[in-house]
């Protein structure tokens, strides 16, 4: 090992590195790239972040996080789960994603990477909304009222053309006096369910799934009769090109392509009109649930049955044969509450009474034939993370959640005057704060405030923004201040023995250091015996040397560190040429 250079040749070498080398040595390790440091807080925490409800759909990456807490209704949709509709606190519908046939409605066909206000629909409320493969949207408002557009090559946007709707399209045909408050959509075909429980489809119809008796496309608004002339439907859904209609006595009717055994009538021929599916006499149906070819439904005495396609294992049988008849799932013994699948997945999921979720059928390139409890809380969540694509299987509803947990609790508490019991008077200024929380929380409290029984507390040691953040850690577990204040707080947690509190600002100096500090950064590392820290320093000074060195940190840099610096540089090559 080298030997630390002279007072003359460290003048020299001194002189040397101010005018510049003729080369520098970047070191194997990569540093992160912070060089261009703002001068602005950066916000460090050595917790893992909290994934929000939405931000489990990939596409909700696009957005910040203040635009994520502002969505109260979503919906993702698209052959890849590219295309999203939400509508925020402020009843304000926004779009965003590959704009595919127009479907976001936006008057273009123009991809957009930010999210775009839908302002055709301003003031319109969702009641409820479904999609299609094109993708084509069918939305219904809180007033009944229906809009559809997106893709339209088979009418099933029902304004009686095959042009693509490129802005949301109110259509009244059939429906001018009617108040809708259920919409289903098939691949390319669309159904709709009135209040007084009558049911409208359109669209393509090659297979009979509009209803109406032929295979000709339907363009407009048509109500489906036959069966259910005289019946009230409760609730419907669509496969990729079948319908579903349960009706008040629980029956449930059935139409459109059957060559899956998709409609449980036992054999595989395509029903141009509603048949009632006999096999489930006396079974009380609440609530059916269609994949891309098979349908689950849910009894009033929360039981699920499943047939059609199982190619994935979507009826979770517990094989992969098809059944054109009702087949009972076994769940669990406790009662299913909720039933899920999406005519675009092959992916099917449910949720208990004890708030247990299932998933079987195609889980993220996987054949899961029999139900797989998970730990998600919600059938969403299925969706989201295991279906291809990753969609929404309904109009996502996200709560406004006005319930504090404890640590948000004591965030809100830190500084507060009104609830504290203690005040520290720094630089002229008062912070406030609570005995028993820092006692819990510091072992330098918890014995200096022990048989303490004042209420202010004079500190000079520290300035003002250091110590204001080191209270405000003990409350929220993260600090926010520059590299430069947290050079002091890193003083101050060596002083108080905060080992965690140090990483968080060695963490904090490492994210913003540049060569302009990198010196000051590196003698304050030296100073506080934190070697890690030290040693990012020393490699972001040697791979930014000739920079570093033209720096008046450089050039008034403590003679000790100066000689240790050169002496380490040495060792590592910076200075052949």
């Amino acid at each position: 090992m080298s030997a630390l250079p002279s007072d003359l040749e460290l003048s020299y070498l001194r002189e040397k590195l101010t005018k510049g080398l003729p080369r520098t040595v970047r070191m194997e390790e990569e540093l992160p790239l912070f060089c261009g440091y703002s001068g602005k807080p950066v916000q460090a925490t050595l917790s893992s972040l909290k994934m929000l409800d939405v931000g489990k759909w990939p596409i909700f990456s696009l957005c910040s996080e203040e635009e994520l807490q502002l969505i109260r209704q979503a919906c993702v949709f698209g052959g890849a789960g590219n295309e999203v509709l939400y509508t925020t606190v402020n009843d304000e519908i926004f779009v965003l994603g590959t704009n595919c046939c127009g479907c976001l409605g936006l008057g273009d066909v123009q991809s957009t990477i930010e999210p775009r206000r839908l302002d055709s629909l301003s003031g319109k409320k969702i009641a409820c909304l479904s999609y299609g493969s094109g993708p084509h949207i069918v939305l219904a408002t809180t007033e009944g009222e229906v809009f559809t557009w997106g893709h339209n090559a088979y009418s099933q946007l029902g304004n009686g053309t095959t042009n693509h709707g490129l802005v949301p399209c109110h259509i009244s045909t059939n429906l001018s006096n009617k108040q809708v408050i259920e919409v289903a959509c098939g691949s390319y075909h669309s159904l709709v369910l009135t209040s007084d429980g009558e049911v409208f489809a359109w669209g393509y119809n090659n297979s009979g799934q509009v209803g109406s008796g032929s295979t000709v496309n339907q363009p407009t608004p048509r109500r489906v009769t036959g069966c259910l002339q005289n019946k009230v439907v409760v609730t419907i859904a669509c496969g990729q090109m079948c319908c579903m209609a349960v009706v008040d006595s629980g029956e449930v009717y059935v139409w459109g392509y059957n060559g899956n055994g998709q409609l449980g009538l036992g054999n595989s021929g395509n029903q141009p009109t509603p048949c009632r599916v006999a096999a489930l006499q006396g079974i009380r149906v609440q609530r059916v649930a269609c994949g891309y070819a098979h349908t689950l439904v849910l009894t009033d005495e929360g039981q699920v049955y499943a047939w059609g396609a199982n190619s994935y294992g979507q009826l979770g049988t517990g094989n992969k044969s098809n059944q054109s008849y009702p087949t009972p799932v076994t769940v669990e013994k406790d009662r299913i509450i909720e039933i899920a699948a999406c005519h675009s997945t092959h992916t099917s999921a449910a949720k208990t009474q004890g708030g247990h979720v299932y998933m079987w059928g195609q889980c993220r390139g996987q054949s899961v034939i029999l139900p797989h409890l998970t730990h998600f809380s919600c059938t969403d969540d299925v969706f989201a993370c295991f279906a291809t694509p990753a969609v929404t299987w309904r109009l996502l509803s996200v709560e406004p959640d006005d319930h504090l947990t404890v640590a948000e609790s004591l965030k809100r508490e830190f500084d507060n005057p009104d609830t504290a019991d203690l005040k520290f008077l720094v630089d002229g200024k008062y912070i406030y704060a609570h005995k028993v929380l820092l006692k819990i929380r510091c072992e330098h409290f918890r014995s200096s405030l022990e048989d303490n029984e004042d209420d202010i507390v004079e500190m000079s040691e520290f300035s003002y923004p250091v110590y204001r953040a080191f209270l405000e850690y003990l409350y929220t577990d993260s600090i926010s201040l520059s590299p430069e204040e947290a050079v002091g707080l890193l003083d101050l947690a060596t002083f108080y023995r905060e080992n965690r509190l140090k990483k968080l600002c060695q963490q904090t100096i490492k994210q913003g250091i540049c060569e302009e500090n990198a010196i000051a950064l590196l003698s304050a590392a030296v100073k506080y015996d934190a070697q890690d820290l030290e040693e990012f320093c020393f490699r972001f000074c040697i791979n930014h040397l000739t920079v570093v060195t033209q720096t008046s940190g450089f050039a008034e840099m403590d003679h000790d560190l100066l000689k240790n610096f050169i002496s380490k540089a040495s060792r590592v090559g910076a200075f052949k040429n």
